[in-house]
């Protein structure tokens, strides 16, 4: 598979999503870190906004998205905030899993909530097989066993779907 590209001109990229400013506005973006596209189920790119604290929906090439999870430009631990959000994936039932770096934890927000439920991690970094230490970035195989690389912990860990 290609993709077409000219270095030189710099004429064939297309923005997107953003605006080449960053920013916590409903047309910016702030340290894009993880993207999932899931045309099958959704018309909606889905963006980690690391420095922004937050998760933003936007559709393909669209003047501004929406906020959907974590409070714009502000870090923070509790079930509707976000720190540094990396690493996002969304399941058939558009439910978002975020590796939420800077608590140590995954969250879940289900479709349309802003409150999360925390699926792995304790928000306390950690060794020990309950904890993270910087997650990153996260992975369903076919029975929906969730896969989350422990950064900070040099390993993926493994968690079963109860």
């Amino acid at each position: 598979m290609r993709y077409q590209t000219n270095s030189t001109s710099g004429t064939n990229g297309v923005v997107a999503a953003g605006s080449n400013t960053a920013g916590n506005g409903i047309n910016q973006l702030r340290a894009p870190w993880g993207i999932q596209y899931l045309p099958t189920i959704s018309n909606h790119l889905y963006i980690t906004n690391y420095d922004g604290h937050s998760v933003m929906r936007w559709i393909p090439s669209a003047s501004s998205g929406e906020f959907i999870a974590g409070t714009p430009g502000t870090s923070g631990s509790t079930a509707t905030t976000l720190s540094n959000p990396r690493g996002i994936k969304l399941d058939s039932y558009l439910n978002l899993f975020v590796a939420d770096y800077g608590n140590h934890r995954v969250q879940m927000f289900c479709q349309n909530n802003r409150t999360a439920i925390t699926v792995a991690g304790t928000g306390v970094s950690g060794t020990s097989a309950t904890q993270l230490n910087n997650p990153d970035g996260i992975a369903f195989d076919s029975s929906m066993n969730l896969y989350v690389v422990d950064a900070g912990n040099s390993r993926v860990q493994k968690f079963l779907k109860l």
